[in-house]
């Protein structure tokens, strides 16, 4: 009988493992409003792509279950007003098929199936964006990009899907463009710049941005570090903005990249921390959160 009571604990245990790093999207957002928090979170580029097709449903779900705080997605637009998840212009990359987005209809996508990191075909079918806020909801953030353009479209889906809180949008314009253009989503959505700090007029940018709008954060790109805008990263957080930067590939981060962190993952994940920045976009979740969770800077 005692044999049996700790067979049964000990399966319990492990069956319910994966559940216990899930997080709730509004524990999430919580902590997204949190700028000071030590908390470092964790954004997977397309989502879990080394393990399942980029944009599919299947790397979402991946990411939720390894406790990714948000996930990357791409939208586009077919011919017939239908918004998917792909990153490029065409579906040959990705899918079986080729043509451009804009020139098939949502049919003729869903005849396609989606290709692995290895180039190889899998059983996965390009998900609608629909398909994708109803996987994440409540469960994790979602940042949508390359949606900029068609956001109205967008929104209609958010609320049909009751997701508009789960979401952060962004995009490389100025707070005056964004409040013309983007104005009357502004307190219903998050909306994050995307900032190329090694310009001389990002510095300006920014007070603009904490003098008009006050974004829950920055999503800083620099392919060097000769800027003053580095040297000044505390001052952003002190405004109640948290720093997103990507560890995706050197031309983003001055080097400081995914791939390096796999040789010695402190002296690139490390070296985000100290320098202030509290959100992470990346192609390996998996080393990222494992790294901060041996620091205490993860649940």
């Amino acid at each position: 009988m005692r044999f049996k009571l700790i067979f049964f604990l000990v399966f319990v245990f492990y069956s319910c493992e994966p559940s216990l790093r899930e997080q709730t999207a509004a524990s999430i957002r919580t902590e997204l409003l949190n700028a000071n928090s030590d908390k470092v979170l964790v954004v997977a580029h397309r989502g879990d792509w080394r393990n399942a097709p980029e944009n599919s449903l299947q790397a979402i779900q991946n990411c939720i279950e390894m406790g990714v705080d948000v996930v990357e997605v791409d939208v586009r637009m077919t011919k017939d007003s239908v918004l998917i998840l792909m990153h490029d212009k065409t579906v040959d990359r990705t899918t079986t098929g080729k043509g451009s987005v804009s020139d098939l209809t949502y049919q003729q996508i869903q005849s396609l199936y989606l290709r692995n990191g290895a180039n190889h075909p899998t059983h996965h079918k390009v998900p609608r964006l629909d398909q994708a806020m109803s996987l994440a909801k409540g469960k994790i953030m979602v940042n949508l990009d390359k949606c900029y353009t068609y956001f109205d479209l967008a929104f209609k889906v958010l609320e049909e899907t009751e997701t508009t809180d789960h979401v952060i949008m962004k995009g490389k314009v100025p707070v005056h463009q964004v409040e013309q253009e983007f104005g009357t989503y502004l307190d219903k959505v998050f909306f994050m710049p995307v900032l190329d700090i090694t310009k001389s007029d990002a510095s300006n940018i920014i007070q603009d941005y904490e003098a008009m709008l006050n974004p829950i954060a920055y999503e800083l790109i620099f392919d060097h570090l000769q800027t003053p805008v580095v040297s000044n990263l505390s001052s952003i957080r002190q405004s109640e903005s948290r720093i997103w930067v990507n560890s995706l590939w050197e031309s983003l981060n001055a080097g400081y990249e995914d791939d390096m962190a796999l040789l010695n993952p402190d002296s690139i994940y490390g070296w985000y921390i100290k320098n202030n920045i509290n959100i992470i976009q990346t192609d390996r979740p998996e080393l990222l959160l494992s790294y901060l969770r041996a620091n205490g800077l993860h649940d």
